[in-house]
């Protein structure tokens, strides 16, 4: 079995842009050793170490519905909700390599993993 290393993703409520358009379908990698570092050095961060979210994942998110790029004025921008998912993704994906969510079912009891879609409820 191949290691995955992108895992798409849908924002809850999207980015808007300047011109008006709406982008929520998105691609983010696995993070490297990197990518946890290099950001320490960003006088952004050593200003407010908060920013630190916001450049990680400006490195990690590879691809944001039609936008050229990603950078961390895009994070910047998007609403609370959204960040906090991406935050959540990037927390589970390199945690544990996967975007699954364990589950037990309410009526059985069974246990089973979901993936987790951009809506939270397993849809894509």
């Amino acid at each position: 079995m191949a290691l995955q290393t992108q895992f798409a993703f849908t924002l809850p409520r999207g980015y808007l842009d300047s011109d008006g358009n709406l982008h929520r379908e998105g691609t983010m990698r696995l993070s490297t050793a990197y990518d946890e570092i290099a950001p320490m050095k960003d006088p952004r961060v050593q200003a407010n170490p908060g920013y630190l979210v916001i450049i990680l994942l400006s490195r990690v998110i590879t691809r944001l519905g039609d936008l050229p790029g990603v950078n961390p004025k895009v994070i910047e921008g998007m609403f609370s909700g959204d960040l906090a998912y991406l935050q959540d993704l990037y927390r589970r994906i390199n945690e544990t390599g996967t975007n699954l969510l364990p589950v037990t079912c309410p009526h059985c009891e069974g246990k089973f993993d979901v993936e987790l879609g951009g809506d939270g409820t397993g849809g894509q």
